[in-house]
């Protein structure tokens, strides 16, 4: 008999699903599972059942799920930072070079040639699509994360000048960035010197809007701008003007709308930036392995709510925590298990913002009622799982 249960949301990759062991019951009828795996299914309007012990998204995104709810309830939110990685990378690539030689004004050219000498209305017509190569211009990447990093090194391959703006930018990815990429510390100032440039933020309260109308208009009027992150991070109204001003040249979206849909100098894309197989592969696999390492283990990675704790095994029982990050908590689980005469084998405990997170493994074998209430009516803890 299966010991965990995972009810899936979406069509999620069989590769994915079959990392689960056979100590695990996954489908989309589960009635109270122990995690739920998801991709784009909206959880903002959904009841969870008290069962829940963690949430992953097969991607990078998180705002269909309302993170900050569930970190109340202790429940920790798992995603796939990186796994579709490569195929954003190739497709705002793909964009750049839709804009830079006019490819979907050149295929809707062809689509509506009438039969008869098409080789000559072809030879006739090509002039009008006449566009320019990659290579001698600049990029400008803001945000140099694991897609943003991609792209920089893709384009400095391809013979483009690149420049990268990322304050928070993570020790791990600045190993991976090439060294022939410019980082800038005034986005304005890269926003001036370039040919094309691309946003890879993610979308919070600080990043919305990032891109207003005083920043755009720091653009050369000849340069096109590169959305594959969220269409909240432009403000696309005044894009549109400028567009219309021919202070801007193009603007290339993954994200359609009422805004932008029609717009002659815009080209948008239904949201295909992770649309792979080889995407949808690797996130339904990272997650998988992630709900079961969490689950059986108590050990978290990769999770946008809580902070990252790893903690081999060592006693004969695992107690996990999840608590308000405030003074004298981690003293007063010590005590508790102390006064019971509960030797402590290995103790770890991390924090992230506000919450945290407290590994202990115990020589135990079983954590009596009386101490698990004790724990649980600690009026920082929101979760409290044995293992």
């Amino acid at each position: 008999m299966a010991k965990y249960s995972v009810r899936t949301y979406n069509s999620i990759s069989k590769i994915g699903i079959d990392k689960f062991s056979d100590d695990y019951r996954v489908g989309p009828d589960i009635e109270n599972p122990d995690a739920v795996m998801l991709r784009s299914y909206n959880l903002h309007d959904e009841k969870l059942p008290s069962s829940v012990q963690a949430v992953g998204r097969a991607g990078a995104g998180t705002n269909n799920i309302p993170v900050d709810e569930l970190a109340k309830k202790g429940i920790v939110v798992f995603n796939a930072p990186g796994a579709n990685a490569n195929s954003v990378k190739e497709l705002v690539i793909a964009g750049m070079l839709l804009s830079a030689r006019n490819i979907p004004g050149a295929v809707a050219y062809v689509e509506n040639l009438e039969p008869g000498d098409m080789k000559k209305a072809v030879e006739a017509g090509k002039k009008k699509f006449a566009g320019s190569e990659l290579s001698g211009k600049t990029l400008g990447v803001i945000g140099l994360g694991a897609i943003g990093y991609r792209v920089a090194n893709t384009a400095t391959d391809l013979g483009m000048k690149v420049l990268g703006y990322d304050p928070a930018m993570t020790v791990s990815n600045a190993w991976q960035l090439s060294p022939s990429v410019d980082k800038i510390d005034d986005l304005d100032s890269l926003l001036s010197q370039c040919d094309f440039v691309t946003i890879h933020v993610p979308l919070l309260d600080a990043t919305r809007g990032l891109l207003g109308v005083d920043r755009l208009k720091n653009m050369k009027n000849t340069a096109v701008l590169l959305n594959f992150s969220r269409d909240e991070l432009v403000d696309e109204t005044e894009l549109i003007k400028l567009l219309d001003k021919g202070q801007l040249a193009q603007y290339v979206t993954d994200f359609p709308n009422k805004i932008t849909k029609a717009h002659s100098k815009v080209i948008a894309l239904p949201h295909l930036g992770a649309s792979t197989d080889e995407a949808e592969d690797s996130c339904a696999v990272m997650i998988a392995n992630q709900l079961q390492e969490y689950l059986e283990n108590g050990n978290i990675k990769n999770s946008v709510n809580f902070p990252e704790a790893k903690l081999p095994r060592k006693g004969e029982k695992r107690i996990t925590l999840a608590h308000k990050n405030e003074a004298g908590v981690v003293a007063q689980i010590t005590q508790i298990l102390g006064s019971s005469k509960i030797n402590i084998v290995e103790l770890l405990n991390k924090s992230r913002g506000e919450l945290a997170y407290t590994i202990i493994d115990i020589e135990s074998k079983d954590l009596p009622d009386g101490v698990s209430k004790d724990l649980e009516n600690i009026p920082q803890i929101l979760k409290l799982r044995i293992i």
